[in-house]
């Protein structure tokens, strides 16, 4: 049954009512002042306290308000002789289960303790309801989350106040780098760094939860947590505790809840990019397709009114392709098509963004590139196309040239369709002339052939 403190400082109300509560199965423990009470709660966990109103150096509301501030989930009843309604509200609310007057017959107190328990056992049942709604909807929150960074951020939320973890670092498999961090919380100042490298070693090659002993942190236990979806490690969830036991029951089963679906979400996050991949890239060359360019277009142009900074497009058009096809097949036009590209992103920066236009076309956008900085990434990959021979490899060695136009924002214009518009008609200016050569954009410049506005000449 339960343990129950009773506490009476007459000693035939704490033999008898110590009887009544034996009989149905009680242990219990008498004592009786308020001290004695307090060192007794102290001491042992109780499922109720049975209290006399009036106690020498006290009072059982000082009972009452001991066990609602220090032992949460201890109910109490209280018993006194006043057989009047003031302490009687008083004590209901400041939180006793029930109120008795004596004398108390057996079966009243019996009663009083049963509901007393029953409504504490209810307590107990709606709070974990509550706990278990809010893991599984936090959970539902992680799993559908497809932005990274929000999704680091939920996940180290969640991990701190329900898996009752006083810091976080979670690591992320990457094909490139082995683990990454995606994000942390809590670690000590100037400890981060060292801490995040030392895990990203030990988890490396870990696929089950295990406790780890990291070196130099004011932790007493630390917990690592596998992001498993399927056969797949996608990453680790490190939780660290300051207090050993606040990682055990119900918030360690919670932290692994919660590590499931980021995992999924990782997963997710793995099968949206391959489709934001299949939906921006091109499939022959593996450059950015034009749909990607206008979106990196429409950002840049959306950015600069806070950003100031310039950019430049480079339009590019690969002089007489067309006569590579005729004479070599389109096979080796197809293949000095993916070279190109290569060739193109080598002479360009990482965070630069090179596309195929569509045919054999390519547009580069510079970012943070004014004009005349452009110019000499265009000279430069001008020289690099005509010194490379193409598919040497394959025994033809091949040469090439390009035109290329550039126009700038905002030197040029501030519109998206113009500055596109002014550094096409700029490459095609070469075209019309000796090929093999960059021209900068003017307002002035014909504009090229409707039919060749529509799809690259290959000329």
């Amino acid at each position: 049954m339960a343990r129950i403190l009773l506490v009476d400082d007459e000693k035939i109300a704490r033999t008898l009512y110590g009887d009544y509560l034996t009989a149905v199965g009680h242990t219990v423990t008498a004592v009786a002042t308020l001290h004695e009470a307090r060192q007794a709660l102290a001491a042992d966990r109780f499922d109720a306290v049975v209290t006399d109103l009036i106690l020498p150096g006290g009072d059982g509301m000082e009972v009452l308000r001991h066990v609602r501030e220090r032992h949460p989930g201890v109910e109490v009843v209280v018993i006194t002789g006043l057989d009047k309604v003031d302490p009687a509200v008083r004590a209901i609310k400041s939180g006793a289960a029930e109120y008795l007057v004596k004398p108390v017959a057996p079966e009243a107190l019996q009663h009083a303790v049963r509901r007393a328990l029953t409504t504490r056992d209810l307590m107990r049942e709606n709070a974990s309801l509550r706990r278990h709604v809010a893991l599984l909807e936090a959970g539902q929150r992680l799993a559908t989350t497809l932005d990274r960074e929000k999704l680091a951020t939920a996940t180290t939320g969640a991990l701190e106040s329900m898996g009752s973890a006083n810091a976080i670092v979670l690591l992320e498999r990457d094909a490139a780098v082995g683990l990454r961090t995606q994000g942390t919380r809590g670690l000590p100042t100037g400890a981060e760094e060292t801490v995040v490298a030392w895990l990203r070693e030990q988890l490396l090659e870990a696929r089950s939860p295990r406790e780890l002993e990291v070196p130099d942190v004011p932790f007493q236990r630390v917990l690592t947590f596998p992001a498993v979806e399927g056969d797949a490690v996608l990453g680790h969830a490190v939780l660290f505790y300051a207090d050993a036991r606040d990682s055990e029951g119900s918030a360690s089963e919670a932290a692994s809840y919660l590590v499931r679906n980021w995992a999924l979400a990782l997963r997710n996050l793995g099968r949206f990019a391959a489709v934001e991949d299949l939906a921006y890239i091109d499939d022959l060359t593996r450059l950015f397709n034009t749909r990607y360019l206008h979106l990196m277009l429409d950002r840049e142009f959306q950015d600069a009114p806070q950003t100031h900074r310039p950019f430049s497009l480079l339009f590019l058009d690969l002089d007489h392709f067309k006569s590579i096809n005729d004479n070599h097949g389109h096979l080796v036009g197809s293949k000095l098509l993916v070279e190109t590209a290569r060739v193109v992103k080598g002479c360009v920066r990482d965070h630069d963004v090179v596309a195929r236009y569509g045919g054999d076309e390519y547009v580069v956008m510079l970012r943070n590139t004014d004009s005349g900085g452009a110019l000499k990434v265009a000279e430069r990959i001008r020289r690099t196309m005509e010194t490379h021979r193409f598919l040497a490899r394959e025994g033809l060695s091949l040469k090439l040239t390009t035109c290329i136009g550039v126009a700038s924002f905002p030197e040029h214009t501030r519109d998206k369709a113009t500055l596109l518009d002014l550094s096409d008609r700029a490459m095609y200016r070469g075209k019309r002339g000796t090929r093999n050569v960059v021209y900068m954009a003017a307002q002035d410049l014909e504009a090229p052939p409707a039919e060749r506005r529509q799809g690259s000449t290959g000329t």
